[in-house]
């Protein structure tokens, strides 16, 4: 598969290790920036868009196609083997490009992202793509926007809110995830994970336990007065957190 250069955002030296960064649910590549642009002294930092997503938004959403695009993102870097970041429903998706070609994958780094959307949390998972397929299109835009703008700065807002609030496709995407077993896919992982939820974040930090028994070489971290957008609410912490990680790897 390929995929087109405007599909993702490249920062960071040219053959150094790559870390690649999936987006959550009505997001698109640029929530990444304020996370790339503390990383990219280093590291070489791809985020994609996934479909039903910003430039993607035209392609329908499966687990395999989302897959299939953080796949072609580390193709096109030339790297063999990628840190993988995903956020919410990015976190799913990592774990799906993990699980079936674990050599690929170096580590993998997931936030909000720690329930079972097949198990009891499956009705939450489709009561929230309810709300997010049902809003009307135009107020839920300006509402998403006056959010961002109030509760972060221009660093982090002005990159999504120019980038569009894509909750249609997210509704759809959301919608697909209790068809599938995500932690199936972790122990099929196998290699190192860091979990890292806001501790404000109740549903995917109280199944976090459960959701990680038997699950091998996993490390933790919570961040204090932090919500579900992590990398968004804290991102010196967050980004901080990902560079220890890669910097044990590469140890």
């Amino acid at each position: 598969m390929t995929v087109a250069p405007d599909t993702r955002e490249v920062v960071g030296p040219a053959g150094a290790p790559l870390i690649a960064f999936v987006h959550g649910s009505r997001l698109t590549k640029t929530s990444w920036r304020a996370i790339t642009d503390r990383l990219s002294d280093r590291y070489r930092c791809v985020c994609v868009d996934l479909p039903g997503h910003g430039a993607l938004a035209d392609r329908p959403f499966t687990i395999d196609a989302a897959a299939d695009v953080v796949d072609a993102a580390i193709d096109a870097e030339g790297a063999d083997r990628a840190v993988v970041v995903g956020l919410s429903l990015g976190g799913y998706v990592a774990m799906a490009v993990a699980a079936r070609a674990p050599e690929r994958v170096r580590g993998l780094v997931l936030a909000g992202a720690t329930a079972e959307p097949s198990g009891p949390a499956a009705g939450a998972f489709r009561l929230f793509a309810w709300v997010l397929g049902a809003a009307p299109q135009r107020p839920f835009d300006a509402v998403s926007a006056w959010f961002f703008r109030r509760r972060y700065g221009p660093e982090i807002a002005e990159p999504i809110v120019a980038a569009g609030n894509w909750a249609k496709g997210g509704a759809a995407a959301v919608r697909t995830l209790p068809r599938s077993r995500f932690r199936d896919r972790l122990l099929a992982y196998g290699g190192p994970i860091l979990v890292i939820n806001g501790d404000l974040d109740l549903v995917f930090r109280l199944g976090e336990r459960s959701f990680l028994q038997g699950v091998p070489n996993v490390s933790r971290r919570t961040l204090r007065w932090t919500t579900h957008l992590s990398p968004l609410d804290r991102p010196d912490e967050f980004a901080a957190a990902v560079r220890r990680f890669v910097e044990r790897l590469e140890g």
